[in-house]
């Protein structure tokens, strides 16, 4: 795409986690190009190691004169094999040792292979939960982990401060990557108790969402008592004509076979399987306000384990409430799992987790990863016995009622920041006839209520969509907040 009012290439900006635009507009080859470069030469220019918080996680990784190396994978998006091979073939051409995967992964296996392999850093060609016409330039870090904001600062500065330069993939940079398959089989393998799993009596449902999640899943599963069903499993660049993200409005089909299987448990992920989302027992979806908290019990109740928790700004006052009940470290962070992948590498972090689905894990990766929290999800359910249903009202009933929900409305990205910003400085006296005791404004503004309930606006900086969310009491009072909230947002001037 080309700004014509300037008659130059238009500017890459990186969001939350990578760079993400609409294909054939943006996102084009030309464009995948420019990225890949300016990577390339970020790569290349910076010293080894410099860019960890951690340098003991890939200290590998310096000394020597070895070229640089770099892990490239995809999705099942339209064309995502065809952009990571144009991405590869700049990075070959800066004379960059690529190691390319030879069918679509999960996005934690990516990350995965790069800190196996000891490599400079990653690039993933998805555009995770994005709707189908998007596609996405992620870049994973030397540790296994998201990039920082540092570093996706440092490639765009760096767009076009050269042409591209390609050179074709050679066959010994294709493939090749079996070994960091398997061990990641492996880890993740170690980190469940599979056999419980395996050995209950009742049926599960996995949902990929026909992204890159497939049947890994269901092949960690198979084997015993459990009955495990896999839909939507094959490719399918439009997604089924929803957005891969696992939320209530994209689950139809997996809490319709659910109700019909009479399935225990529905587990989905993403686009790209770095993100988590669940159905209980009745078909329901349930939230990252209930999925996390009772994850966070089972580690620390069950399997005795102890270590800071982090929520992002979005995430439930259980987290706090159990976190104080139990004597571990609370962490608040904006959001975006990089805030929470920056504290992995520097402190004792149990879990951390995003209400979006993002949950990391003491032990595994300082990233997201969708297939090892399926699996650790159902492993909470079984240990206990009991339906999710009666694992929510039990941990309800000890450390109170909370319900989530969030409304997503087109808005100008001027007006809605606007708006955010204006509610930060000259907050209204109540909401839906709740009073406002506090204001927090750590990412988009929050109002706070007697009860802990809340309502938070945030706008996206990269797309038109303004944010509503709420946690409140009832589900009730969620709602009523939720459309105040709405209302307020629509007759803003």
């Amino acid at each position: 795409m080309t700004d014509t009012s300037r008659g130059r290439p238009a500017p890459i900006r990186f969001g939350t986690d990578g760079w993400r635009a609409p294909i054939a507009d943006e996102f084009t080859f030309d464009n995948v190009e420019r990225v890949a470069q300016a990577y390339a030469l970020f790569v290349k220019r910076r010293p080894a190691g410099a860019d960890s918080q951690n340098p003991a996680t890939h200290s590998h990784v310096s000394g020597g004169p070895t070229r640089a190396q770099v892990v490239v994978g995809y999705d099942r998006r339209f064309l995502s094999e065809r952009f990571a091979e144009r991405a590869a073939e700049v990075l070959a051409g800066n004379d960059i040792d690529v190691s390319l995967f030879d069918s679509d992964v999960p996005t934690p296996l990516v990350s995965w292979a790069v800190r196996e392999r000891g490599a400079a850093g990653g690039v993933v060609i998805t555009a995770s939960h994005n709707p189908a016409h998007f596609n996405g330039f992620k870049i994973k870090a030397p540790w296994g982990g998201s990039a920082t904001a540092e570093t996706t600062v440092a490639v765009e500065a760096l767009v076009d401060a050269a042409p591209p330069r390609r050179a074709p993939v050679q066959p010994h940079q294709r493939g090749g990557l079996g070994t960091q398959v398997e061990s990641y089989r492996a880890q993740v393998a170690s980190y469940v108790d599979l056999e419980r799993m395996r050995a209950l009596g009742a049926s599960v449902v996995v949902d990929p969402m026909h992204g890159t999640g497939g049947r890994w899943v269901e092949g960690f599963l198979r084997g015993g008592r459990l009955a495990v069903e896999t839909i939507r499993a094959g490719r399918d660049a439009h997604f089924g004509g929803v957005s891969p993200e696992p939320i209530e409005r994209n689950l139809a089909a997996l809490r319709e076979r659910v109700i019909e299987r009479g399935a225990l448990l529905g587990l989905a992920t993403d686009g790209d399987a770095d993100r988590l989302g669940a159905v209980n027992e009745r078909g329901e979806t349930m939230t990252m306000h209930e999925v996390v908290p009772l994850v966070l019990l089972h580690l620390a109740r069950v399997r005795g384990q102890r270590g800071g928790v982090v929520r992002t700004f979005s995430q439930s006052v259980l987290l706090k409430r159990i976190a104080a009940a139990h004597g571990l470290p609370l962490h608040e962070t904006p959001i975006g799992f990089k805030y929470i992948a920056d504290l992995m590498l520097g402190e004792d972090i149990l879990i951390g987790a995003e209400e979006s689905g993002g949950i990391g894990v003491r032990g595994h990766l300082p990233e997201r990863d969708g297939i090892l929290n399926s699996l650790l999800l159902l492993e909470t359910v079984a240990a206990s016995g009991r339906t999710p249903t009666e694992l929510v009202r039990e941990m309800h009933h000890e450390f109170g009622e909370f319900h989530f929900g969030r409304r997503d409305l087109h808005t100008e990205v001027s007006r809605g920041q606007a708006l955010v910003g204006s509610l930060a400085t000259r907050p209204p006296a109540a909401i839906a006839s709740n009073r406002v005791e506090a204001v927090e404004t750590l990412d988009g503004t929050k109002l706070v209520f007697g009860d802990e309930s809340w309502l938070l606006f945030r706008q996206s900086g990269t797309e038109p969509v303004l944010r509503v969310y709420s946690e409140a009491t009832s589900v009730e009072k969620m709602n009523a907040l939720l459309d105040e909230g709405c209302r307020l947002a629509d007759t803003f001037h």
